[in-house]
């Protein structure tokens, strides 16, 4: 019986694509750059739903391997980026929020600075700022030590002594990315918020910290925590979906590696993007 990567392989084996000629015409280059996209897209979600079946289906099995795999994840996902993130939510806090109060304090318009933060610090640039720094540097990790172990034959290893790669390999990224941005999101955004208005403080803009706390959890909604969690799982998810595929889901040869880490991230960065711009309209719509 083929293996679950070697169904994903054959369902986007896009190597006679990349290793044909040059289209001499702009729509002929055109269209083959779309027709990859689409293929490559068919492979995101072919590997998508066979990852989904082995966490539904293999989740009770082998604890004592995974569960020590899980927690690797969630700590390189995420406990190990906290000193980073500290650094990233005094920045942000200086460069936007307190920025924002100050210019709302200006112009007297202080009683909308509660919807302000929610809309760009908690449902916007939190969970992308999050997620894109969470890319390029677990992301990017991802591919090489998946890729790298591919090309080396570790994989054909793995199924050779009966373990599923996807299993194994895959899995213990997807929950720890998930978790790890989720995570780092709240944390991102508490201390954005706090730092912000310190820093606002300092420039002697009259809010007082009641009046400051009270705006904010008054523009605060069930539906911003629900959808927040929501998407910040998501980033998790296809973050790993994304990288893991390119860097396990097809053979490859050492001197690609770099190469379609390259392309990963890109990939990455796009699906990002797609999948907030899906949550602002269920933010419009509801």
């Amino acid at each position: 019986m083929r293996s679950y990567l070697a169904r994903a392989y054959q369902l986007t084996n896009t190597s006679v694509l990349h290793h044909a000629a040059v289209p001499k015409s702009y729509t002929d280059r055109l269209g083959r750059k779309l027709f990859m996209a689409l293929l490559t897209l068919q492979g995101l979600g072919a590997f998508a739903l066979i990852t989904l079946g082995v966490i539904l289906k293999k989740h009770a099995v082998a604890h004592s391997v995974m569960r020590p795999r899980i927690r690797h994840e969630i700590n390189r996902a995420g406990i190990a980026l906290m000193p980073m993130f500290f650094f990233i939510a005094l920045a942000l806090g200086f460069l936007v929020v307190s920025q924002t109060v100050a210019a709302l304090a200006k112009v007297g318009a202080t009683n909308y600075l509660g919807s302000t933060m929610v809309i760009v610090i908690v449902r916007e640039l939190g969970p992308l700022l999050t997620a894109t720094l969470v890319l390029a540097r677990v992301g990017t990790a991802n591919v090489i030590e998946l890729g790298t172990a591919r090309a080396l034959g570790e994989v054909e290893a793995l199924e050779a002594l009966g373990i599923d790669p996807v299993h194994y390999l895959i899995v213990p990224r997807v929950l720890g990315l998930a978790l790890g941005i989720f995570s780092l999101t709240i944390y991102l955004i508490i201390g954005a918020l706090a730092s912000g208005y310190l820093f606002a403080f300092l420039q002697d803009v009259p809010i007082t910290p009641g009046d400051y706390l009270k705006q904010i959890a008054e523009a605060l909604g069930w539906l911003d925590f629900a959808l927040l969690a929501l998407k910040t799982l998501a980033f998790g998810f296809f973050i790993a979906i994304v990288t893991c595929y390119h860097g396990l889901a097809q053979p490859l040869r050492l001197e690609d590696v770099s190469r379609v880490a390259v392309r990963a991230v890109t990939q990455g960065v796009i699906v990002c993007v797609l999948i907030d711009a899906l949550f602002i309209v269920l933010y419009l719509v509801t």
